[in-house]
């Protein structure tokens, strides 16, 4: 396997310079455009080639298939190009013949014969291999293929390792047109787990120990793309209550100064008015949120309490000796170019007042930078109003978007499971129908349990 592995150094050998750039300090407006491009081709290996091996083989053969019409599409564009420029000449020169001998597109079984032949130009008769050698050289065969296709490819591919919440591993082969909604519909496919609206793929960064799930619209190539050769990052497939509370419990965000009995009297026909009113007007409501947090100021250990208030641009504060005012507003941060993302254990790796914090950074900065900001909440509460609540700041009207096509995905996914699970009417066993017409719930069996991962330690309660 060792010729596998030189196939590749050289294109690994191109990602130095992204590793580079984020070894130093630098503003993330500044980084090169070409290294936020290159990017590894595997998420969560050693090389790409452990991660081809990792593939299942429909997974691996649905790869060879996408790639196979990658270079047929492109043949077919260079032939009609040609074919283009053939008749253009022969215009200009008054006279026109029939095109001979365009080249077709080559099917994949051209595309191993072309692999097998440059790697070996003159073969040596074999002797044939016994059955599970002979599977396991098919499978090299093709891994050594992809190889030499993925960075021809038009269309950015990545196998990707997700982390499921028991310690197991799924291998994935995702690329820059699947959303993260695309990419959970199939790990329900793989887990055979329920199809709640809960499920999340998260991003764990066990360097500056901060967790932030990724929202349902986003390319998962594109944040993934950002993470350094070297990097120790990990995608985990987990369950998140608080997933979408933002529009589960409105009332928790839009009436957060009311008292607690207030807001859990609150019927669901009021909820509705509350999106109604925030999310379908000419523009859109953010929580009118504020309050005391903790700062962490730039370069130094020590958190200071400011007043914060939060806006649909970003989060300001009130400087010494101002007032709420509009005007006496001094900016803290902008949204547009930076993701909020929880943390892990910061009261002793910071000497954080409390563990309820969240950082806000570029998503290019993978470790320890003067550019992030760091922010700290009294208790639990308090951090899930000013998470969430920065997310529809954020995102805005796509977040609910997010939320509405989950909750019919969920309800169509298990409307059809239901209707499978129905046992089919035979002559001995007659179906019960009652005086309505409808078949009586009592027969019916109760559909198998679905598989659901259990909780790691501690992920129970993200925000």
């Amino acid at each position: 396997m060792d010729d596998i592995d030189s196939m590749f150094t050289d294109l690994l050998g191109e990602m130095d310079l992204l590793t580079q750039s984020l070894g130093y300090e630098m503003e993330p407006s500044e980084m090169s455009s070409s290294s936020q491009r290159e990017n590894n081709f595997s998420i969560g290996f050693t090389d790409l080639n452990e991660s081809l091996n990792e593939l299942e083989d429909h997974d691996l053969d649905a790869l060879m298939a996408d790639l196979g019409s990658d270079l047929a599409e492109t043949e077919e564009r260079l032939s009609a190009t040609k074919t283009g420029h053939v008749h253009t000449q022969q215009h200009k020169s008054g006279y026109s013949t029939q095109q001979q001998n365009v080249r077709a597109p080559i099917s994949l079984s051209q595309m191993s014969t072309l692999a097998s032949s440059s790697s070996s130009p003159s073969p040596e008769p074999t002797k044939p291999l016994p059955p599970g050698e002979a599977e396991a050289q098919a499978k090299t065969d093709k891994i050594k293929l992809a190889l030499e296709k993925l960075k021809e490819a038009k269309v950015k591919k990545l196998v990707v390792k997700v982390m499921m919440s028991d310690g197991s591993s799924k291998t994935l082969m995702v690329d820059e047109r699947q959303t993260v909604r695309d990419v959970l519909d199939n790990l329900f496919e793989k887990t055979h787990c329920d199809y709640s609206m809960d499920w999340s793929l998260c991003e764990i960064n066990p360097e500056l120990q901060t967790e932030r799930g990724f929202e349902d619209h986003e390319y998962l190539v594109e944040p993934l793309s950002a993470w350094t050769r070297d990097s120790k990052n990990k995608i985990i497939f987990l369950l998140r209550p608080n997933k979408y509370l933002f529009f589960k419990d409105p009332q928790i965000f839009y009436l957060w100064k009311k008292d607690q009995k207030h807001i859990n009297e609150i019927k669901e026909r009021h909820k509705e008015l509350l999106i109604k009113e925030n999310f379908d007007g000419p523009s859109l409501i953010v929580p009118d949120l504020e309050g005391l947090l903790y700062l962490r100021e730039d370069g130094k250990k020590s958190w200071k309490r400011r007043y914060f208030l939060l806006r649909a641009s970003g989060i300001y504060y009130v400087p010494k000796g101002k007032t709420k005012t509009s005007r006496d507003l001094a900016c803290f941060i902008q949204f547009d170019k930076v993701n909020i993302y929880t943390t892990t254990d910061y009261k002793q790796k910071y000497k954080a007042p409390t563990d309820f914090c969240f950082i806000l950074k570029h998503p290019q900065i993978q470790k320890e930078s003067q550019h992030i900001r760091f922010l700290c909440c009294d208790d639990e509460h308090t951090l899930s109003l000013w998470v969430n609540s920065i997310r529809v700041a954020k995102y805005g009207a796509i977040l609910y978007k997010n939320y509405q096509m989950a909750v019919r995905r969920a309800s169509t996914i298990s409307s059809t499971l239901h209707l499978t699970s129905l046992p089919a009417s035979s002559p001995s066993t007659p179906t019960v129908h009652r005086a309505n017409g409808h078949t009586s719930q009592e027969d019916l069996p109760e559909p198998p349990p679905d598989f659901i991962p259990p909780h790691p330690p501690g992920w129970g309660s993200g925000v």
